[in-house]
């Protein structure tokens, strides 16, 4: 492959990555560029204008089509500017949304494909060497991410837990959590489905970014799971996992 070749390509992946990027640039300049040109045609066609004022006092006011037909071609800039932005708009739009359909779409397959294998892994190994496993899992994380000075203080009890989808540690106590897990759940019956947010806001963390994004519902409930850990400094702590992941698209039922 020439040099020229595969700079080709590289470009031409670039460009395919960063499309809706570079589109919405196209249609930020766009409409800059295009509130300029109109500027510079209507002050071109008001002299224009005002340049056959005198003849039109003498011969009488002419049609508005006569006028247009003075200035008309001055705007052609303006429009074709407005054609570009309004199409860079609309295909970087249209592009990500694909994409996050896409990204959805793949997202789904890979929880649905999650769940088929923690089945087939619980109906070959058993319940209670998976509870083991996942008990291992857990210390591990705790072992990875010991706690510091940032853990955060919520209205429940001064039990340590960590928060496994977050990573974050907390102070609280098994039935604030439990009374949150039945609260969200009881959501899901009442209006088909809840928010991670909705969680956090029951426990007293602080919504993330995604938060919103993620959530339960009646085909993929809420269910708490917790093990037992110990810190690197021998303090006790209760990591608190999720059965059932939250889910993107939650709110959207088949």
């Amino acid at each position: 492959m020439s040099n020229l070749t595969r700079m080709l390509k590289i470009a031409e992946k670039f460009l395919g990555d960063n499309s809706p990027v570079i589109l919405t640039g196209v249609g930020v300049v766009g409409t800059v560029t295009t509130a300029v040109l109109t500027g510079k045609a209507s002050f071109e066609a008001a002299r224009i204008l005002d340049d056959e004022r005198d003849r039109w006092r003498l011969e009488g006011e002419p049609p508005l089509r006569t006028k247009a037909g003075l200035v008309w071609k001055l705007y052609i800039p303006p429009v074709l500017s407005t054609c570009v932005t309004v199409g860079a708009i609309i295909f970087a739009n249209r592009i990500s949304t694909r994409r996050a359909a896409a990204l959805a779409a793949a997202y789904t397959v890979s929880e649905k494909a999650y769940s088929e294998y923690k089945d087939k892994i619980v109906e070959k190994i058993g319940d209670k060497k998976e509870q083991e496993a996942r008990d291992e899992i857990a210390q591990d994380k705790v072992t990875r991410t010991s706690p510091s000075n940032d853990i955060l203080i919520t209205s429940g009890g001064q039990e340590l837990f960590l928060e496994s989808y977050t990573g974050r540690y907390f102070f609280s106590d098994m039935e604030t959590l439990r009374k949150a897990e039945n609260d969200i759940n009881r959501n899901i019956r009442n209006n088909d489905y809840a928010s991670l947010t909705d969680f956090y806001n029951l426990i007293g963390l602080q919504d993330t970014t995604i938060s919103d994004e993620m959530g339960w519902n009646h085909d993929n409930h809420l269910e708490l799971y917790f093990s037992a850990t110990i810190t690197d400094r021998g303090k006790p702590c209760v990591v608190m996992t999720y059965s059932f992941a939250p889910i993107r698209e939650y709110h959207r039922l088949g």
